[in-house]
């Protein structure tokens, strides 16, 4: 029978550094030990989960006093004491300061291995007697990466395909920015007024019938298959190009720039329209999510109108992406704002000073190299 080997974890709000080394093939363990001080009982669950799930059995040593400098070398001198013949290594980086001070000291006293985990280069770095560098081959995917933040999936994973039908409309829309906003207001109402009313159809007002700029744009959309016009009747063709009418396309020209880039910038892993859900039960969607140097990257896409009184406010918007961004993924999640209006000076400052990258009206035609700016910084 083989020595069993056992990863000793010490747990922290970041999960990635954790999982990633638990994860690859060439490093994963048997079993982890997971150190863990009252505060981190949630994340501790949330790794547990994600560890059982890929076959890796778990066990968990509460610490006291994580301020505690002796306590707690003592409760990883009764770990050491009862693994006493395993393989067993230290991922040291995880936990406070001095759990990895206090963890070092018993490691040394023990032999045990002890290693980091470099997120940003996919290494794991030997320290002490047998330094070195060694390369991960195991990336982090979207669903194991919420998991480990305690967030399940309603629905799984969404990866839209492409439709070539929407491509030259696409195209229109994002370099047509400023000469189409007013049509596409008109057009995103039309499509909540159907959608609320449970219908494909929805009848044009006069004024509406007159307008010669929402008739061109009814005219790309009818081209490209997502709806119909006879008369004063716009009809959608079903309930998905209704959505995509109502401003679901700017989700799909996001995530189509991320999939035409990803080659090129290590995006390992991407989806649209997550919708995720914490142990409370409380749910955020995130429009397009993808997985690039193990952190991973939201953006929220936005083409209704944020500066009527009943519409939600610019500054509401970046607030609650902010939020979402630092509960759903950590301290290493980055967010952007993908908007087909332009913001005020003083909304671009707010989304400076909570570090939320912005992609706004017409610089949505470079999309593309906004995103390989926004992974490399």
């Amino acid at each position: 029978m083989l020595t069993p080997t056992v990863h000793i974890l010490l747990v922290s709000a970041q999960a990635a550094p954790n999982l990633l080394a638990a994860l690859d093939p060439a490093l994963k363990p048997d079993e982890a030990v997971l150190m863990v001080s009252g505060k981190m009982q949630a994340r501790a669950d949330a790794l547990e989960n994600v560890l059982t799930e890929a076959g890796v059995k778990t066990a968990r040593v509460p610490l006291d006093d994580e301020h505690d400098f002796v306590r707690l070398e003592n409760a990883l001198l009764e770990v050491a004491s009862r693994r006493e013949g395993q393989h067993v290594a230290l991922n040291v980086t995880g936990g406070t300061k001095l759990m990895a001070l206090a963890a070092q000291s018993v490691a040394q006293a023990a032999g045990w291995p002890v290693f980091y985990v470099d997120v940003d280069t996919d290494e794991v770095i030997w320290l002490g007697p047998q330094a070195g560098r060694q390369k991960l081959s195991q990336h982090l995917r979207l669903r194991h990466y919420l998991l480990g933040y305690g967030f399940r999936l309603e629905n799984g994973v969404t990866r839209p395909q492409p439709s070539r039908r929407h491509n030259e409309l696409l195209q229109t829309l994002v370099t047509q920015a400023g000469s189409l906003e007013q049509p596409l207001t008109q057009l995103n109402w039309l499509a909540q007024q159907a959608e609320e009313k449970g219908r494909l159809d929805i009848a044009l007002s006069p004024q509406q019938q007159d307008s010669r700029s929402l008739e061109a744009l009814l005219r790309h959309f009818q081209e490209a298959g997502v709806l119909a016009v006879k008369g004063d009747m716009l009809t959608f063709a079903d309930a998905d190009e209704r959505a995509f009418a109502k401003g679901g396309w700017l989700e799909h020209h996001v995530y189509r720039t991320v999939t035409a880039v990803s080659g090129g910038l290590g995006i390992r892993d991407k989806a649209a329209n997550l919708f995720v859900v914490d142990a409370a039960g409380v749910k955020n969607e995130l429009d397009v999510a993808f997985m690039a140097r193990n952190r991973l990257f939201v953006i929220e896409c936005k083409t209704a109108r944020m500066d009527k009184p009943e519409a939600p406010k610019a500054n509401d918007t970046l607030f609650k992406l902010s939020e979402v961004c630092r509960r759903v993924g950590g301290l290493g999640t980055h967010g952007m704002l993908a908007s087909y209006r332009p913001l005020r000076d003083a909304e671009k400052r707010l989304a400076r000073v909570l570090n939320i990258e912005l992609v706004c009206g017409a610089e949505l035609a470079r999309l593309d190299e906004k995103l390989k700016r926004w992974v490399k910084s």
